[in-house]
């Protein structure tokens, strides 16, 4: 027993927050080239939802593939699961990747990275006000507050003091709402993951959400006509692996763990997110303006303080 990993303890909580925050800000990059290699346009939406629809029903069959090798018998949804599915499918993958791809197809990676982590504030605002897991204290609005006037300096272009603010609705402003539905999906998965199988209920929503954006995309007149390599086809596993395991072990950790325990590492988030941008899409020179340099560091701030144990129970 005593083998076993302590899904409370501070560093096993920092180890896999950490890995799943490296995945998830792979995510943006990964996505645009997905766009370039697919050839897909920014005005197709139909064909963005279908990618993003192949994706998750990916990911989703990887989450039930690996949890019924490590059962030794194929998973299936538990009994009275379906309204928990259905809703996590909604709202974690249906709702969110459909406002999440096509902003990011009309934002920059940097942008969006640095927008995604808004997430925490978010998620925060949800399980304080509206499913009443947590105090809404003093400091976490603090903590919102430095991160949200983060988003808006980091939409402050231009140089010197003639900074002028840019936001594009369907860009920034899909990236933004997408994080809205992220925060109802985390609270949800705490509040299902009491009943049920927090894996298998991962699994099966993406499984479901993807099947909805398919569809969605399909009927709406979508294909995905680029040239499909072996290239293309390995950033397309890749996306999926990094779904299924990312937000699969990000909800374990939820269920073990108050939700700002785990959001507290969410910093790192769009730290990873603004670097592998840079590195992937080229967008160095955007992610060392001052702006997003300021953004940054005041929402990873918030984060922080957000978080931040400020008294003992």
């Amino acid at each position: 027993m005593k083998n076993r990993i302590d899904l409370t303890d501070r560093k096993i909580v920092l180890l896999i927050a950490g890995l799943c925050c490296f995945l998830w800000g792979s995510a943006a990059p990964s996505i645009k080239i997905g766009y370039e290699w697919f050839q897909i346009e920014s005005s197709d939406t139909a064909s963005i939802l279908m990618f993003a629809g192949i994706r998750f029903l990916l990911a989703g069959f990887l989450v039930v593939m690996y949890h019924s090798i490590t059962s030794g018998h194929w998973i299936l949804p538990p009994k009275g699961s379906t309204t928990a599915v259905a809703s996590l499918a909604l709202s974690q993958t249906v709702l969110q990747y459909m406002f999440y791809y096509v902003g990011l197809s009309h934002a920059s990676g940097v942008h969006s990275a640095i927008i995604t982590g808004t997430n925490v504030f978010f998620s925060l605002l949800c399980a304080s006000l509206i499913f009443r897991y947590e105090k809404l204290e003093w400091h976490k609005i603090a903590g919102c507050i430095l991160g949200f006037l983060g988003i808006a300096i980091v939409n402050l272009a231009g140089a010197g003091t003639e900074g002028v603010f840019v936001f594009s609705f369907w860009g920034e402003g899909f990236v933004l709402l997408a994080q809205i539905f992220y925060a109802v999906s985390g609270s949800l998965v705490k509040k299902y993951a009491q009943n049920f199988d927090v894996v298998t209920l991962s699994g099966y929503q993406f499984m479901t959400g993807g099947i909805a954006l398919l569809i969605i995309g399909a009927a709406s007149g979508g294909s995905l006509s680029g040239a499909v390599g072996p290239a293309a086809l390995a950033l397309l596993l890749y996306m999926g692996f990094l779904s299924a395991v990312a937000y699969t072990l990000w909800g374990v950790l939820l269920k073990y763990n108050p939700v700002s325990r785990v959001t507290v590492f969410g910093f790192m988030n769009p730290m990873f997110g603004v670097i592998l941008s840079a590195i992937f899409l080229g967008e160095s020179e955007q992610a060392l303006t001052w702006n997003t340099l300021v953004a940054l560091i005041l929402v990873c701030l918030g984060i922080y303080v957000v978080n931040r144990e400020h008294s003992p129970q």
